[in-house]
């Protein structure tokens, strides 16, 4: 089956009429309906969504822009899959559908997403992995269309977003570490110009200076958040000529690299290096010694990102009127066995 019109010919009736019938029109009797939309049914008749939105002028969709790479790809613990469920399940009441647009990690994001809107495949925008600076908040923001961000970012001042508590995971794992006796804490950050590795590290810096322990650049390692990253950041704190007694990741999988590389060279995570990581990532709870990171439902997340954008979208706006505000979600800690020594302190 083609279209209405080789329906209309199958059951030999007009076009208008088949139309009318199948969107529910009072003007069609029950018989005349009830044949066509069995016939529809039978010979597997779908409407033409494309055609429709063109004369709506929208599309009933929303893009979730996320960066497609090879950690990505390989990653089973990907933080989108959880996310998507909670998105999912707000834009079903509305009927509204959700699609990925994955951006290759060799294309500018910028030029990708301008490729997105100038095809209208959307109606509004969910971008992640902000920068520093984010040309695609400037350009979203001045064609005036409905988005919301997945963090935060120096770019326009006034625009929809949540983002993880990057800040309050880093200053409360330096202060449970310098509870513990540690003076000398190390930090990983993403290699990239992403927003949340400069909220981690300023964050660090800050709670370290309220103990007056002098910041020291070498112990800001910068990999890829991967286990590789997680392997790579290990290696390096490794040939540190004073090595630090405690390091906080800001991927959790990365910790199934770094405990690699650590006992490779004889050194165990809990008992010569204390670790903590950054969020529950299932494969990441069969490490040994269990591993000290942070709790969060990814499913609320995905919902409250889901509220917040239509309650900046005019059509649904009465819907969720209390949804607007931006939001730093918080992180639970799960206090493992990673960290659980205490160094001593010569006074």
């Amino acid at each position: 089956m083609k279209g209405i019109r080789q329906l209309a010919e199958y059951l030999d009736i007009s076009i208008g009429t088949v139309s009318r019938a199948l969107n529910g029109k009072p003007d069609v009797n029950e018989e005349t309906r009830r044949r066509v939309l069995a016939a529809a049914d039978e010979l597997g008749y779908v409407a033409n969504q494309s055609g429709r939105s063109l004369r709506q002028g929208e599309t009933k969709v929303i893009g979730l822009m996320i960066e497609s790479s090879k950690e990505t790809v390989e990653n089973a613990d990907n933080f989108f899959l959880g996310v998507t469920s909670g998105l999912q399940s707000v834009f079903a009441r509305h009927k509204l559908d959700l699609i990925m647009l994955p951006c290759p990690s060799d294309e500018d994001p910028h030029e990708y997403l301008k490729r997105m809107v100038a095809r209208r495949i959307v109606d509004a925008m969910i971008i992640s992995d902000t920068q520093r600076v984010d040309r695609r908040i400037d350009f979203l923001s001045r064609a005036k269309i409905p988005f919301i961000a997945l963090g935060r970012s120096l770019s326009a001042s006034n625009f929809p977003w949540i983002d993880l508590d990057f800040e309050g995971v880093a200053d409360h794992a330096v202060e449970r570490l310098i509870a513990l006796g540690h003076r000398r804490i190390a930090i990983t950050a993403p290699s990239s110009e992403a927003n949340l590795g400069y909220l981690f590290v300023e964050s660090y810096r800050r709670a370290l200076e309220r103990h007056d322990i002098p910041f020291d650049p070498s112990l800001v390692i910068r990999v890829k958040s991967s286990e590789q990253g997680g392997y790579q950041a290990a290696h390096e704190l490794l040939l540190l000529k004073e090595r630090p007694t405690a390091v906080i990741l800001i991927y959790e999988l990365m910790a199934i690299g770094l405990y690699r590389c650590l006992m490779e060279s004889g050194v165990m995570p809990g008992r010569d290096l204390a670790v903590i990581g950054f969020r529950d990532a299932p494969r990441a709870r069969f490490l040994q010694p269990s591993l000290s990171c942070f709790r969060m439902s990814l499913y609320d997340l995905g919902v409250e990102l889901g509220r917040m954008l239509l309650a900046n979208m005019p059509v649904y706006r009465e819907f969720y009127p209390g949804d607007g505000r931006n939001i730093i979600w918080p992180l639970e800690l799960m206090a493992g066995e990673s960290d659980a020594f205490r160094v001593e302190v010569i006074a």
